[in-house]
């Protein structure tokens, strides 16, 4: 399931160029000078990284005590059929029960707070604004931090939410050193095949949760089994 959450975030970069674009654009990169260029680059993208990986922590440990109750499967199933209900779910129904926005609110006023640091090259506002923009509301993101939760351990879930932010950044970096270089057509050839894995993601999810003994894809469940033979010894 890990190299699912590369994936996604390699397929989501479309997305996330359409939507976090602007920001990157807007970095006070060094056109001059290659090594500065990526050194301000890799800042950007560890802030991003950086923020990921703590929500994947957070969300990692609320699976993690899901397990603890031997939900884990039952858990794997819901998240499986909550991702399959979100993509065909009308896009209007969706943003009536949008409960992100007053939180988009506010880091859009942080955003517009950062647009005097914007016009800095100092090394900490790349780093400043990938970690902020690391928790912008994206349908994406909250995709993965269900892939987060599902694998029941705290430190699967902050390794889950990295490998799919090391998805994004090839394309991510491309957007940030060359500009806009994909036509129309394209990203929107490339967004069509998104919601397809996403429903892939959905039912090995959902397989995995069913145990129903295929390797790799779905295990069966292993249980302990507690011994209650207590050997007595008279001497």
């Amino acid at each position: 399931m890990l190299l699912s959450a590369f994936i996604f975030g390699l397929l989501g970069s479309f997305h996330c160029v359409g939507m976090c674009g602007p920001i990157a654009f807007l970095l006070p990169v060094d056109r001059e000078n290659n090594f500065r260029k990526s050194l301000q680059i890799f800042l950007y993208h560890f802030g991003r990284l950086s923020a990921y990986s703590i929500i994947g922590l957070a969300f990692g440990l609320l699976g993690k005590s899901f397990s603890l109750f031997g939900f884990q499967q039952q858990l794997s199933i819901f998240i499986g059929i909550l991702m399959l209900l979100i993509l065909f779910l009308p896009v209007k129904t969706f943003n009536k029960y949008n409960f992100s926005k007053p939180v988009f609110k506010i880091i859009s006023k942080v955003k517009r707070g950062l647009g005097n640091e914007l016009k800095k090259k100092s090394p900490d506002v790349f780093l400043t604004v990938g970690f902020l923009n690391g928790f912008l509301p994206c349908g994406l993101v909250y995709m993965a931090i269900m892939g987060a939760i599902a694998g029941g351990a705290t430190l699967y879930g902050g390794l889950y939410m990295l490998i799919f932010g090391l998805g994004t950044i090839p394309l991510m970096t491309a957007a940030i050193w060359f500009g806009n270089f994909l036509s129309g057509k394209i990203r929107q050839h490339i967004r069509k095949t998104i919601p397809v894995f996403l429903g892939i993601i959905a039912v090995l999810f959902i397989l995995r949760g069913l145990g129903l003994g295929i390797p790799y894809i779905s295990p069966k469940q292993q249980s302990e089994k507690v011994s209650s033979k207590i050997e007595c010894h008279v001497e």
